[in-house]
């Protein structure tokens, strides 16, 4: 059964996949212009791209958002634990993420990028500061859903605080966890492609901003498709991790 499920994922991956690359073939050749190349071009010009330090270009960028995603995951589940665990903290916390949230971050980033400075750390602050909220209140929600008498049963047996903690609050974490993280993913890479336009050298934002005002449009798209296949490996080991750490819903 598992093996049919994952047959029939591949080919609806790989038949999404050939229909997208249909309809990028099917432009370039309706509008016959040298800002929208073929896939076929682009598809040539990916070795090159190598040669012009691409692999720099993506391991910068694939730092600043692991260690931006992982811190903010810890953050926001050890405040969501927190404010779902004690009704105290959640009454200081949750007025002030409601004021703070809806402010627009990347209206902060003069602010982070001259407290951070122009380096990693800047463009790391903004993925935490946009990520660690929408985790958080997804944390504090699971945790305030676990019905009370589930705890009871394990005091009722003697269990400790880290045993309870095991065996039902992270249990009931998970789910929420992995389910903002894929969200919050595709927001965070966005968020990064905008602050590498500012003061770095490396990125895939850099890049493919760099290769845009050089005209140089296969680059342009090779390094966007590539941008893509970084978003889509991390999503997929999202996925494996999840299914490692939680067996029961495989």
């Amino acid at each position: 059964m598992k093996i049919k499920r994952n047959y029939w994922r591949s080919i609806g991956f790989l038949g999404a996949l050939l229909f997208l690359l249909a309809l990028w073939q099917l432009a370039s050749l309706i509008f016959q212009k040298n800002v929208l190349p073929s896939p076929i071009t682009v598809f040539q010009q990916l070795p090159l791209l190598f040669e012009k330090n691409m692999a720099v270009h993506l391991l910068a960028s694939l730092y600043r958002i692991s260690v931006g995603m992982g811190l903010a995951v810890l953050l926001g589940f050890l405040l969501g634990l927190l404010m779902g665990s004690l009704p105290k903290w959640q009454s200081f916390f949750s007025p002030l993420v409601y004021l703070t949230y809806p402010i627009p971050k990347m209206a902060l980033l003069p602010i982070v990028m001259l407290l951070g400075g122009l380096g990693d750390l800047s463009k790391i602050i903004m993925i935490i500061l946009i990520v660690t909220p929408q985790v958080l209140v997804a944390v504090r929600d699971a945790v305030a859903e676990i019905p009370p008498h589930y705890y009871d049963v394990y005091r009722c047996i003697g269990a400790s605080r880290g045993r309870l903690f095991r065996k039902i609050t992270l249990p009931a974490c998970l789910p929420a966890i992995f389910s903002t993280s894929r969200v919050s993913l595709g927001t965070a890479i966005s968020i990064l492609f905008f602050t590498e336009n500012y003061g770095t050298e490396f990125g895939m934002g850099y890049f493919i901003m760099d290769a845009w005002m050089r005209m140089d449009y296969p680059a342009m798209y090779g390094s966007i498709l590539l941008l893509s296949l970084l978003g889509l490996v991390l999503f997929i080991l999202l996925d494996l991790l999840a299914n490692r750490v939680m067996p029961w819903r495989r």
